[in-house]
């Protein structure tokens, strides 16, 4: 028995929006045995834009019952059965939430007629129930009304059922099949072609644009994943119904997919992806000049566009590396900022103070130390190539960082000599450092620290 499902609502996900109509009608594999309609109070006001397309406003809901005076007769009907929707994960997620609000707990098998439309009967510009039925010759009695709609959805799952001549229907219902848990428009070709190994997957819509991009150890199970689970929040039901295609590109290893992904998601920005976006160190070691000519280092927020010569996630950590440098280089506590009150230097009874903070040094001299300590920090930044698996057996992956900065990843073989930098470098494509990268990379190298060469 299926039970063929639709609803209108106040807005696009369940989380924050209420059912305004559900109509449920029953078939039996051959034709239409029950009907159910009802409109439903949503108990917030209905969007002017909603009304104005479905013709479901404020006044026609106002003694309508809400969901929850209705939801034991709705999980009634609908227990033991197939839930069957156009666009099915949408309907389900509204219904299933709201059900659960009103303490049932709903879990059925879904079939989605947008899925199995574009396999039992291909080749139609769109699949869109309006357009879908009017290719078919199927008469919608009340578009955008949940009741017109899915007696259409039934007249359309009749004609699926009819010309099912794969069993792909049955298919879709067999326990290991995820086929009804996919996004309307992914074709499941998209996923048969990913493969199970380290990489990095793109997600575009229906003008291929790329609208996410992740990283995995093993992409198709990374893939999978995403579809698993009934969330009805906004974000996801409209990340879901805007994928149409999948991308990938393989990668050795873990290190190099969470680099890749790094990469690509600073170069197409895209809109789903907000983690990487926002990740940044907090702070950085900054030098300027000052009104007398003295180089100063200081300890500050990082600012967009400026270009820190070190950067830190705490400020702790940005004041300790200066401190070092004071001690090594004999630079003013005043001048970098360590000390900041009138008091005498902290350091004048101390043999290395040279009074550049009471102008007793020349500012030529006191710079000089300032440089020395900045080319000591980029010397003691790591050096290193970072091997690991290949893609195949017949190669190593590489990951140079050159004075803590990503100098680019790759590929070479086996019997390459990897203390010929030069030579290593010209099989490696460059990629942008970033704090992210950085941290990361020297995260992997603090871990595996038998797979570090230094260079």
């Amino acid at each position: 028995m299926y039970a063929i499902v639709d609803i209108e609502t106040t807005g696009g996900h369940a989380s924050a929006n209420g059912i305004t109509e559900i109509a449920i009608v029953i078939h039996d594999g051959k034709e239409v045995v029950q009907h159910y309609q009802t409109l439903i109070n949503p108990g917030i006001s209905i969007p002017i834009y909603i009304s104005a397309l479905t013709g479901i406003d404020d006044d026609m809901v106002r003694q309508a019952p809400p969901f929850k005076n209705v939801a034991a007769e709705i999980y009634d009907l609908l227990q033991g059965k197939v839930f069957v929707a156009h666009n099915v994960n949408f309907d389900y997620s509204f219904v299933r939430h709201h059900l659960s609000q009103s303490g049932f707990d709903l879990q059925l098998k879904k079939l989605c007629t947008v899925r199995l439309g574009r396999k039992i009967l291909p080749g139609y510009a769109s699949y869109s129930l309006g357009k879908l039925c009017k290719c078919l010759n199927i008469e919608i009695e009340g578009r955008h009304r949940a009741g017109g709609d899915a007696h259409a959805t039934a007249k359309l799952f009749t004609m699926l059922l009819e010309n099912d001549k794969e069993g792909l229907i049955q298919k879709s219902l067999n326990r290991n099949s995820k086929e009804q848990q996919l996004p309307p428009y992914l074709n499941r070709e998209e996923l048969d072609k990913l493969p199970s190994c380290p990489g990095v997957y793109y997600f575009k819509d229906r003008k291929a644009k790329v609208i996410y991009v992740g990283k995995a150890i093993n992409i198709k199970k990374r893939v999978y994943s995403h579809f698993s689970g009934n969330n009805s929040g906004r974000q996801r039901q409209e990340f879901l119904r805007n994928i149409h295609t999948i991308d990938f590109k393989e990668c050795g290893t873990e290190l190099m997919a969470l680099i890749l992904e790094a990469s690509e998601i600073k170069r197409l920005w895209p809109e789903n992806n907000r983690a990487l976006k926002r990740f940044d160190l907090a702070y950085g070691l900054y030098v300027y000049e000052d009104q007398k000519g003295y180089n100063r280092l200081m300890i500050d927020k990082k600012k967009k566009f400026s270009t820190p010569v070190y950067s830190f996630s705490q400020l702790s950590e940005g004041h300790n590396l200066i401190k070092v440098l004071m001690k090594e280089f004999e630079l003013c506590p005043k001048l970098c900022f360590i000390q900041r009150n009138s008091e005498p230097c902290i350091g004048v009874e101390e043999e290395h103070c040279h009074g550049a903070c009471e102008g007793k040094e020349h500012q030529w001299s006191y710079n000089q130390r300032v440089k020395a300590a900045l080319a000591g920090l980029k010397a003691g930044l790591p050096s290193f190539a970072f091997i690991d698996e290949g893609r195949t057996g017949e190669e190593h992956s590489v990951v140079l960082m050159e004075s803590g900065q990503l100098k680019g990843m790759g590929y070479l073989p086996k019997d390459q000599d990897l203390e010929d930098v030069l030579a290593v470098k010209s099989f490696l494509e460059p990629y942008p450092s970033n704090d992210y990268i950085r941290t990361v990379v020297q995260t992997f190298a603090s871990k595996y620290p038998e797979k570090v060469v230094r260079i």
